[in-house]
Parts: C-alpha cells; structure tokens; sequence
C-alpha cells in the first residue's frame, strides 16, 4: 500500500516565544508564519508546528532505546542522509547540548538510522533521523 504524506501540524508549550524564534526561525531555519503574543507557527519542513506560550508545562519522562534513555513525548523529522549530517554539523558547531548525540542506531540491523535528539529552549525533545535505506523506515527484525 503506498500513502501520500500529508503535512502535519503539531502545538507544542514553550515559556519563552523570543527563545523559541531564536531556535526554530534562526538555528533551524524554520520559516514563520502567523503570530500572536501567545503563540508562533513554523514551517517545520512542510509541516505546521506551533510553538504556544505554557510556561508551566511539566516534567518529561523517557524511555530505553537501543542503549539511550529516549525523551518522551518528542517530534521531529526524518531527512535525508546528507541532510541530517548537514543538520548534525551545524548543530555541533553552534554548541548544541545533545540529549543523544548524533549516531548510528540499530547499526548492522533492520531500520538501522543515523538519529540524534536535542531539546529547544523551553525543554521540549526534537528527534532527527536518516535512513540510508528509506525502506527500512518501517523494517522489524
């Protein structure tokens, strides 16, 4: 069965809108879109996602994967591979805290991605990956 990818929209809580542009607009280069005092919509690669001012968010939890404890709940983006190093590079350069440093996972194994996971300014996890093999993105053992 092939399906049409749609774009999707996610709202997420910050407590800072400025810290928020500053990440999404200038670091990652998402482009802005409609605004209020309250709330900043991005083009997440296609993708509409609004950063809402909720300053009393609450605590994150994780899980176990594959040897790294996985911030939950996260989003983010599966890109190509060049894409993703050349995300991974910038990110290094601009001194980026990993919550998961760039790497292979799964490696030598069925859905084997190169991921890594970071947190924006309000706290809020971003995961980013690439398949090699683009069939693989839904591969079991």
């Amino acid at each position: 069965m092939t399906a049409t990818l749609a774009p999707f929209h996610l709202a997420f809580p910050v407590d800072d809108l400025a810290a928020a542009r500053r990440f999404y607009g200038e670091l990652l280069g998402c482009r802005e879109g409609r605004s209020s005092a309250e709330w900043v919509d991005f083009d997440f690669h296609g993708h509409q996602i609004v950063a809402h001012l909720a300053p009393d968010a609450g605590d994150r939890a994780s899980n176990p994967v594959d040897g790294h404890e996985v911030p939950v709940p996260h989003f983010g983006l599966l890109l190509p591979v060049a894409q993703w190093q050349a995300l991974a590079d910038c990110l290094e350069a601009a001194g980026t805290d990993f919550v998961i440093a760039p790497h292979v996972r799964f490696e030598g194994k069925a859905g084997e991605q190169h991921v890594m996971f970071l947190r924006d300014p309000a706290g809020n996890a971003l995961e980013f990956k690439a398949f090699a093999d683009p069939r693989q993105i839904f591969a079991r053992d």
